[in-house]
């Protein structure tokens, strides 16, 4: 029986999601975004769900609201000033509730100071029924990241969202290099993207988008997370 799967995103850094369950082969990415950097990667992971025969649903992850979009933290005042574009209302919002329908999640995370920002921690600090009742546990997980720059932490964001996975039981599936060796060790371009997810550089102003190599390397883990969590079903 296919997983499902769901894409989860905050849109004003991104955090996507995707989510599977054992009934149906939908997907669904969960993200925050603040501009758009993390969306591009989670829609890359789309396709690549995609082309191993799954479906994926996109939706945003919030604290509270039902449906699926990370909850937005940050006042709107600084959201003007930081040159933030707008929301997408179109794409709905997950809760904690929602996300125990689905057998494997990918979370696309952008950061802080080389960590995950408020807006993820927040929605999961709103999981603590979950946590109690073991809601997530033996649930699949991977992550996807967008920094800045070189030094922002591609790897210890990964690093540090282990803590919250381990704490619920979750079951980390990491990119590694088996599917994407050539491009992960391109030296002929910068490129964001580990052994830990993939990844993108937004630029210190968040003018830089993802290049086609780093949007290569979500569709490809698209692609591979799917298939390691069907086969674990």
């Amino acid at each position: 029986m296919a997983p499902k799967i769901a894409i989860v995103y905050v849109s004003t850094f991104e955090l996507r999601q995707l989510a599977f369950t054992e009934t149906t082969a939908a997907d669904q990415p969960i993200q925050y975004s603040m501009y758009g950097h993390i969306k591009k990667m989670a829609d890359a992971e789309l396709e690549g769900i995609k082309s191993a025969g799954g479906t994926a649903d996109l939706y945003q992850c919030v604290k509270h609201s039902p449906p699926p979009q990370v909850e937005e933290t940050l006042p709107e005042e600084v959201l003007t000033k930081m040159h933030a574009p707008p929301k997408d209302s179109s794409i709905p919002k997950i809760t904690p509730s929602k996300l125990q329908e689905y057998d494997g999640v990918l979370f696309g995370i952008p950061t802080r100071y080389g960590n995950f920002p408020a807006q993820w921690k927040a929605f999961f600090d709103s999981t603590g029924s979950q946590w109690m009742q073991g809601s997530f546990w033996g649930k699949y997980a991977g992550l996807f990241v967008s920094t800045a720059g070189l030094g922002g932490g591609q790897e210890s964001t990964c690093i540090a969202a282990m803590s919250t996975l381990s704490h619920h039981g979750m079951i980390y599936v990491p990119l590694g290099y088996k599917t994407t060796f050539g491009q992960l060790t391109n030296l002929e371009e910068v490129h964001g993207g580990s052994a830990w997810g993939a990844g993108t550089f937004a630029g210190s102003d968040g003018a830089r988008q993802p290049t086609p190599l780093e949007i290569e390397v979500a569709t490809a883990q698209g692609k591979a997370f799917y298939e390691a969590v069907a086969k674990a079903h």
